[in-house]
Parts: structure tokens; sequence; C-alpha cells
């Protein structure tokens, strides 16, 4: 790998975790580039712009996430609905109160920037359909196996078990308290996901 790209890819890295503890709107570019180790004026030459920098970090958190879920949803030798409960489970670790960072970078760009850049909007957009076609899969996959009911319309409700996952995230935060991800949990594999 060239100097260049090692840089690039640094860059990015150290970018993932400051967007990710900070958002978007109070990371600088200076600030990055300082935790980077890279000279002032370096960053032009690498991104256009902040915004085009943020669609960068958002697919490399995005790519990790995609990892995640094939290595725990795609283990056919799991039940669908225990592979799902796994990973949820799992993101609550990785995300939840007691984690390095909390919550989800994807649901903290919604909020934060969704609304006022056209180009994160859509690759937010992008990420949370490929991420919902994931899951939708799996609760095929129980439909299929007899563990959920033939009526069961998989896509919507992946698209309501991303969206109340990413709810009980936003609540968490608001009530310092891990009860909203218990809740989810308990209601999503406890009574939503009961034949």
């Amino acid at each position: 790998m060239s100097s260049e790209l090692k840089t690039r890819e640094h860059l990015i890295e150290v970018g993932l975790k400051q967007l990710h503890l900070s958002g978007y709107t109070a990371t600088g570019v200076k600030e990055v580039l300082d935790l980077a180790g890279v000279p002032k004026g370096s960053f032009y030459h690498y991104f256009p712009s902040k915004e085009t920098f943020a669609v960068e970090v958002l697919q490399r958190y995005a790519d990790q996430e995609a990892r995640r879920a094939q290595r725990v949803l795609g283990d056919v030798s799991v039940p669908p609905l225990k592979r799902l409960r796994t990973y949820f489970e799992e993101l609550i670790r990785v995300y939840g109160p007691d984690a390095e960072i909390s919550g989800c970078l994807i649901g903290n760009l919604s909020l934060e920037v969704a609304d006022h850049s056209a180009k994160l909007q859509n690759q937010l957009h992008t990420v949370f359909v490929v991420w919902q076609s994931g899951v939708a899969g799996v609760l095929r996959e129980a439909i299929e196996l007899g563990e959920l009911k033939r009526s069961t319309d998989p896509d919507a409700l992946a698209e309501f078990l991303l969206n109340s996952y990413e709810g009980a995230l936003v609540r968490m935060k608001a009530d310092k308290s891990k009860a909203p991800l218990e809740i989810f949990l308990r209601f999503a594999f406890e009574v939503l996901l009961k034949k």
C-alpha cells in the first residue's frame, strides 16, 4: 500500500472514531488532521470536502457493520431467530450504554445531518436499505422454517425492527439507561417474533 493510500485510510479511521464520538458538526477538519498526525492542508488533497469525507467514513462504518451482520446472521448452523437475537444483543454490547462510544453512527448522523446534506442523506438511506435487506433475509428463513407465520411481511418487519432498535438507542442516550434496549429485545423477541 502506498504511503498516500495509507494516509487516506488513516484519516478515514481517525474520522470514523471522531465522528462517532462527537458528531459531524462538532468534528472539525483540523481536529481530524491533528489526531491523525497529518499536516494541515493535506486533508483536501485526499477529500474534496468535509461532506465527501463523512460519506467515506460512513461507508467504512457500514462496511464494518456488514461484516458483523454476515458473521452473525450468515451462520446457518444456528436457527434464524436465534441468530437475529444474537445479532441485536451483540449490537447492544458494542453500541449500548457500556460501550466505548455508545450509539450507532448511522442513527446519529441521520438525526444530525440528513436534513442538511443531500449527499449524506442519500448515503444514509442506502445504508439503511442494505441493512434492512439483510435482516429481512433472516426473517424469510424463519418464515420458511416455520419459526414465523407465513403471513409475516419480512421487509416491513425488518424495517420495524431497525427503526425500533435505533429509537431505543436514542432513548438510551436521553435516559442514560439501558432499559430502552432491554425493552426492545424483550418485545421484539418475546412478543413480536413469537409464532
